[in-house]
């Protein structure tokens, strides 16, 4: 092969290599770009009701600090099966015992006596010397499959902030404390859930959260989002921003605004409101190059449309803040 084809193949390899760089780096866009994130109270792994500005409902999240209901079902059948499958352990045991009892009814039937069959009494130290190394053989075995079998322990809880040592935000406080509890494995029963309305205030209030939370995350505003976001989303939308950072990239995103949103579902749990809003909005977004400046995608003068469902939450008299965004289906 002639250089001159080594070097073609060599640039052809160095683009590929180069596109397949920049295949994570067109997902990062917008907050709610990456897919589904944040939760919905006990609501968190059902989809939103349709409504006219989403009529397909919403995708599932992604990312969420509440576990999923089926995680504890599908353990117990689990475990109920593996109660129910036979022991291999045991079913050797028996297969062998069998045979002993079989060689020793021949032995018996033939005239030769029960033991006959093992010669001698080195014969029959040496038979059983053998059925021990396999006994414990097959025990060690059993023991190393059970341990892979058995759960893990799993940290399903929001993402840490970029900054180990970071001071929890004042506001960690009922709504904090229950996103930490579903993630520990502390939520039990579903809590129960009452229909409530909602005021013009409160959609005025939703879309101005819209606006807010996007014009914060554009700049980078921990203090706007931790006050505007739950502590489950801030760490979601921190790790987002975290990963642009690293990766030399900044988002931007300006002149959002509304043009349809129809409430999806109103709730109230225990001493907090709910409210699932689906909403149309259009944006200026694109992602640029923190030293150069250079937009590496989205446009940073043409306006794009995007439907959404953002989910708010609110303790009782309380201001909304907002838990979950999802994309429409």
């Amino acid at each position: 092969m002639s250089l001159i084809s080594l070097a073609r193949r060599g640039r052809v390899v160095a683009v590929l290599a180069g596109a397949l760089l920049l295949v994570p780096v067109l997902a990062e866009a917008r907050p709610g770009g990456k897919g589904g994130f944040g939760s919905r109270g006990s609501r968190t792994q059902s989809a939103p009701a349709p409504t006219n500005t989403a009529p397909n409902g919403a995708q599932p999240f992604q990312r969420s600090a509440t576990p999923s209901q089926a995680a504890p079902a599908a353990g117990a059948a689990a475990a109920a099966s593996q109660a129910a499958r036979p022991s291999m352990a045991r079913n050797l045991m028996m297969g062998v015992g069998a045979g002993l009892l079989g060689a020793g009814l021949f032995g018996m039937l033939s005239g030769a006596g029960f033991f006959s069959g093992l010669a001698s009494l080195a014969g029959m130290f040496g038979f059983l010397l053998q059925i021990a190394l396999i006994g414990g053989a097959i025990w060690l075995a059993m023991r190393f499959f059970r341990r892979r079998s058995e759960p893990q322990l799993a940290g399903a809880g929001a993402p840490m902030p970029r900054e180990m040592d970071r001071p929890q935000p004042a506001g960690m406080n009922t709504m904090g404390r229950m996103g930490a509890m579903a993630g520990m494995g502390g939520a039990t029963a579903a809590p129960q859930t009452t229909p409530i309305e909602l005021s013009g205030e409160d959609f005025g209030h939703f879309e101005r959260l819209l606006s807010e939370v996007n014009t914060a995350y554009s700049n980078e505003d921990e203090k706007g989002l931790r006050e505007r976001v739950t502590p489950e989303m801030f760490g979601f939308f921190d790790e987002d921003l975290s990963g642009n950072a690293q990766k030399g990239l900044v988002d931007r995103v300006s002149d959002v605004k509304l043009l349809q949103g129809d409430l999806a579902e109103a709730w109230r749990e225990g001493n907090l409101d709910y409210a699932t809003v689906a909403m149309r909005f259009s944006l200026i977004n694109a992602l640029y190059e923190r030293a150069s400046g250079k937009v590496v995608e989205g446009d940073a003068t043409v306006p794009q449309e995007v439907t959404e469902h953002w989910t708010f939450v609110r303790p009782r008299g309380g201001a909304w803040k907002l838990s979950g965004i999802q994309p429409a289906a």
